[in-house]
């Protein structure tokens, strides 16, 4: 069985997204190794930053656990692996703005692509705040669908600017949650909840990642509760969106 090796210049979300990535797919008898470059808040012009003075800056998450003790440069993770897929991303206070974007993700792709020619570039769509959050509210919106309308339309034009070989639609996935009637995907207005948000990603990732179905999924190591009605419309969600 062949392994799948992704690797995310990200922060915070794409440590979401990675959670369970790993042991969803091994549950389905698929081995994925998902790892993350973690700086919470982390922007593309940090990342441009790092890349520019070789810092080591970043905690390493390999298969969704922290490896404590030592923080990680990216060449150094580019170079540890002959990686079939690399994501970028954006921090999410900057993804609706599409100023903020270059000319960092255009230099980031140009080295990731440099260092690593055979693999897939992937740009992670993010995705919005919480509808009527403290935290959505600072960023001038009122709710998820207007926020996430916006950073959408970044994305799209993000992966268009450097080529991409596509996007992992994860925010896609949250606005069709809420949709089709999971209460909430956010657990403190922004991040993922630890349980039918995390879920939703892993199950988006691995879906894009293999393309395998996911209707007969078993998963069931959650950091919180998922509920029977919340598991069935994770899997409705994503089937949807694909």
């Amino acid at each position: 069985m062949n392994t799948i090796h992704i690797l995310s210049i990200g922060n915070s979300f794409s440590q979401d997204a990675q959670c369970y990535l790993h042991d969803l797919a091994r549950s389905e008898g698929c081995q994925i190794e998902a790892v993350n470059l973690m700086i919470g808040g982390c922007s593309l012009e940090r990342h441009f930053r790092n890349i520019k003075g070789d810092k080591k800056e970043y905690t390493l998450e390999v298969n969704g656990h922290t490896c404590s003790g030592f923080l990680v440069g990216i060449k150094d993770a580019l170079l540890a692996r002959s990686w079939n897929y690399i994501t970028l991303q954006h921090a999410s206070y900057l993804s609706f703005k599409e100023e903020s974007y270059e000319p960092y993700l255009k230099e980031i792709a140009a080295y990731v692509r440099e260092l690593c020619p055979k693999a897939k570039l992937l740009i992670h769509q993010t995705w919005a705040y919480e509808t009527n959050s403290d935290m959505i509210k600072a960023q001038g919106f009122e709710t998820y669908m207007q926020m996430f309308e916006k950073i959408r339309h970044c994305y799209e034009k993000a992966a268009l600017d450097i080529h991409a070989d596509g996007i992992i639609p994860s925010g896609d996935a949250f606005k069709k949650a809420l949709e089709l009637g999971i209460p909430s995907v956010h657990r403190d207005g922004f991040h993922a909840k630890l349980g039918v948000g995390r879920f939703i990603l892993a199950l988006v990732w691995y879906k894009y990642l293999t393309g395998n179905t996911i209707d007969q999924v078993t998963f069931q190591d959650f950091q919180e509760p998922v509920d029977e009605k919340e598991y069935v419309l994770a899997i409705e969600t994503v089937n949807q969106i694909f």
